[in-house]
Formats: structure tokens, sequence, C-alpha cells
């Protein structure tokens, strides 16, 4: 009986550790970062894998389908220099109303490299108003593989303040939140719900 208690006391204990590291691994798919080395300017720099092709990450970035399927609830997307991706998080909004989140196309190459300039809503703290031609989201898309494809995303133009070090906060948590949902959309099929 001794044994048979002591069995089932390691197996619980190696399953909590085995989920345990699980759950740290799930975590660690997103390496997020702010350099601080830039004349009074940060960069907040964000970068993951995903087991899947450069083009099925690519096409999630650039497409309807793929906003909608990893990011967002819906999506209004004009793919071109000088285009943009029009996003809200609610299906009961419309793009174009108070909630819609603009991102202007700066630029692409296609499968390589991705630049978006956000566009700065009502929603946004007033300080960053001022300041909003200055910020760029500059994607980078790597292929490793055929099956595996490494993004870095770099956050530009945020002055190396206390409120914007308390926003990158807020940024950070956000976007990695996004990333999980694209990953496992693109890993496993799963579709963000909003």
């Amino acid at each position: 009986m001794k044994k048979f208690i002591l069995l089932l006391f390691s197996l619980f204990l190696y399953f909590n550790v085995s989920s345990q590291n699980d759950n740290l691994s799930a975590e660690k798919r997103i390496s997020s970062r702010i350099d601080s080395t830039y004349n009074n300017e940060i960069v907040l720099i964000q970068e993951f894998t995903v087991n899947v092709s450069l083009d099925s990450v690519w096409n999630a970035y650039t497409t309807k389908k793929g906003w909608e399927s990893a990011f967002v609830a819906i999506a209004e997307i004009d793919f071109k220099v000088g285009g943009s991706i029009k996003t809200s998080y609610s299906k009961n909004d419309k793009i174009g109303d108070s909630t819609t989140i603009v991102n202007h196309i700066v630029n692409y190459v296609p499968k390589k490299i991705l630049t978006l300039q956000p566009e700065i809503s009502a929603n946004f703290p007033e300080f960053m108003k001022k300041e909003s031609q200055g910020f760029y989201n500059v994607i980078y898309f790597k292929e490793i593989s055929k099956n595996e494809t490494r993004v870095e995303s770099y956050g530009i133009g945020y002055k190396n303040t206390p409120k914007y070090l308390s926003l990158m906060k807020f940024f950070i948590k956000g976007n990695e939140h996004s990333y999980l949902n694209l990953i496992n959309y693109l890993e496993n099929g799963v579709k963000v719900k909003y």
C-alpha cells in the first residue's frame, strides 16, 4: 500500500511539474523587450517562431481572412503601399466608426518586411497624439525552414519617458496575447473569438 501511495504521489508530482513546464513553454513563445539605446527613444521588440510556412504567416498578416482568424473580429484590408488595415475587436462594430483601428501600409517587400503606421484615434492617450507621426511597426518575416517562420516586430517612435514606459507594459501584454492567438490559429487551426 505504501508503494502504491508513493507511486501515486510521484505521478502527481511528475504531471504537475510537467504541466507547469508546458505552460511556461507557451508563455516563452514570444520574446518581448524594450531597447532604450536610441536618442531618447525606445523600441519595443517582440519576436516569435511559428511552426508553419512563411506563406501561411504572410497570408495571416496581409488578408482579411488572416486578420479575422488570428487577430480581430472584423477587418477590412486594402493591401498595397499607401493602403490600410482597418480592424475592430467587436463583431457589433462597423469599420469606420470610432472603434476602428487603422494601420496604414507604408511599404512592404513580399514575405520579407511590412511597415505599418498607426492612425492615432481619440481613444489613445493625449500625450501620444502630439507625436503620432513618428510611430511605426516594422515587421520582418524570416523563413527558418519549410515549416518554420520567425517574426520580428519593432515598434518605433516611442519616447523614453515614464508615460511611454508605462504604456509599453500594456502594449507588450496586448501584443503577446495577439501573437499567441496568431500562433494558435496557424499551428492548430483555432480561430480567435471576440
